[in-house]
């Protein structure tokens, strides 16, 4: 539902409740709008992101002290506010998880000294915040380690739990489904509606280590070559032209050589080998 929320657009020559006809949407959801943040706040998400993106071990009060290097002076009880509300969370050794109650559902880190070698063994999944020209939205993303290729993406305004198993169904629907899925200890894949789903399906759980770095580089990869390369230099205006824009750099991603796997394109290494 949010993801096709997303794709309503009153610049559009047919009508609103057209559009949600089609969409499947309730027209009563479009027209609310909750109290979003102010322009400066947008200004501060978006210089935290690229901060951020470029070192993602920036604490909240590392973060006060980059942005005071480019002239944003703020206090670190907004930072933190807006770095939750982002979704970011820094990569340093913890002693618990973000939010208690969730121990219970963290699974062990299955992919270290693993030898990948098929598609399908192992997908990976993450959330990252993307900023807009006014307001910003969430991109969830799915991996195959072994090619490359992105196998199933979304966009999204909230973090919702339900927004990640309605991606991954979509995706096994398409692709079929994995031996392995990796993903970080967020809220969303700690709680029984991930874990109890996954466990019917069959499909081995397995999640970073808290504060490690490396154990999802490559799809954290992913989201900084996005971001750089598309996101920053094309901010959307909606989340219409986010949905198209991300659906086109996808496309060209799959369909481009990479020298990570040989020089090869992820769509022929995903499809040749599947």
């Amino acid at each position: 539902m949010s993801q096709r929320k997303t794709l309503i657009d009153p610049t559009q020559e047919i009508s609103i409740r057209r559009q949600c006809e089609l969409l499947g949407v309730p027209r009563s959801t479009i027209y609310y709008k909750g109290v979003g943040e102010s322009l400066e706040n947008l200004r501060l998400m978006t210089a935290m992101d690229r901060l951020f993106t470029e070192d993602p071990t920036l604490g909240v009060i590392g973060m006060q002290d980059e942005l005071a290097e480019i002239g944003m002076r703020y206090n670190i009880k907004r930072i933190r506010r807006l770095l939750r509300k982002m979704g970011v969370e820094p990569i340093y050794p913890k002693r618990n998880l973000s939010r208690l109650g969730h121990a219970k559902y963290v699974h062990p880190y299955l992919l270290r000294h693993l030898d990948i070698t098929r598609p399908n063994q192992v997908w990976a999944i993450d959330i990252t915040y993307i900023p807009m020209k006014r307001g910003f939205m969430y991109l969830t993303a799915i991996i195959d380690l072994y090619s490359r290729f992105i196998v199933g993406w979304q966009v999204s305004n909230s973090l919702e739990k339900e927004n990640q198993t309605a991606l991954l169904r979509q995706t096994i629907a398409t692709y079929g489904k994995p031996e392995i899925i990796n993903s970080d200890q967020g809220a969303q894949y700690t709680c029984a509606h991930w874990v109890d789903w996954l466990n019917d399906l069959g499909i081995a759980i397995s999640m970073d280590g808290k504060g490690r770095a490396t154990d999802n580089a490559i799809i954290e990869r992913w989201f900084r070559t996005l971001k750089q390369k598309y996101i920053y230099l094309n901010p959307a205006q909606t989340g219409l032209s986010l949905f198209f824009g991300v659906r086109k750099f996808v496309d060209k991603y799959n369909h481009r050589r990479h020298q990570g796997i040989d020089r090869k394109k992820p769509v022929d290494m995903y499809h040749r080998a599947a």
